[in-house]
């Protein structure tokens, strides 16, 4: 009887910490201050992280052509500048090539 109570209990507590540990998103923990404008020339994407769920943080996550990633504070004007940035790259080039290698990818 022991050794069932013991086994239940042990089995319980191993699948609540899986299920913790999958439950962790993918969210930025600092901001960067400034990058230099080569680095701003490589980037091709941003996505915005709300303050919510498992994120402290609202931020502008910016994602370099070779996959790097960056947090950045959304209301500071080098970011926002950036965004225009990125946003009239990608209205002058629509097929550009994360879509195309997302395509590829799925």
């Amino acid at each position: 009887m022991r050794f069932s109570v013991f086994f239940c209990l042990l089995f319980l507590s191993i699948l609540y910490f899986s299920l913790a540990q999958g439950s962790y998103e993918d969210c930025c923990l600092s901001y960067v201050k400034e990058i230099k404008s080569t680095t701003k020339r490589r980037v091709d994407y941003y996505r915005r992280q709300e303050q919510d769920g498992g994120c402290n943080l609202p931020a502008i996550v910016f994602k370099l052509k070779r996959g790097r990633l960056f947090c950045a504070r959304p209301g500071e004007k080098w970011v926002q500048e950036l965004i225009t940035q990125v946003d009239k790259m990608r209205k002058q080039n629509p097929s550009n090539k994360r879509n195309k290698h997302s395509k590829h990818r799925q």
